[in-house]
């Protein structure tokens, strides 16, 4: 977001030449297993279903070389997962490239903001 137009957001997705996808989602997902310690409660702070939170964390693990989340199957109390090695370095490199598109991007944004009508939907 710039600070004169809190309206207007800027959200980076890496879409890699053999179809692999890491954007915010994946990134907010990868803090709340850290946070947590659990795919299923990582989802649910994200309003996903568990079967969709799973479902992203093994696109993860399958377009890396190595896994970036390490889950156990668990008993009653549920199982647990945490973020690798790997997956906080893709993290932080993630967060990283947002902060220059941020910092050098509101130029840029600016002047296609200026463009845009009034209340115009894109």
């Amino acid at each position: 977001m710039t600070q004169d137009d809190p309206i207007t957001a800027i959200k980076l997705r890496l879409q890699f030449a053999d179809d692999a996808v890491f954007g915010p989602g994946k990134a907010a997902l990868l803090e709340h297993i850290h946070a947590e310690g659990s795919i299923a409660a990582a989802g649910r702070l994200m309003g996903m279903s568990y079967k969709r939170a799973w479902s992203l964390v093994e696109e993860m693990n399958r377009s890396f070389t190595t896994p970036l989340v390490l889950s156990a199957r668990g008993g009653a109390s549920g199982g647990t997962a945490q973020v690798t090695p790997t997956g906080a370095e893709v993290l932080a490199a993630y967060r990283a490239l947002e902060k220059v598109l941020h910092s050098k991007g509101a130029g840029p944004l600016a002047k296609i903001r200026a463009h845009l009508q009034t209340g115009g939907a894109v």
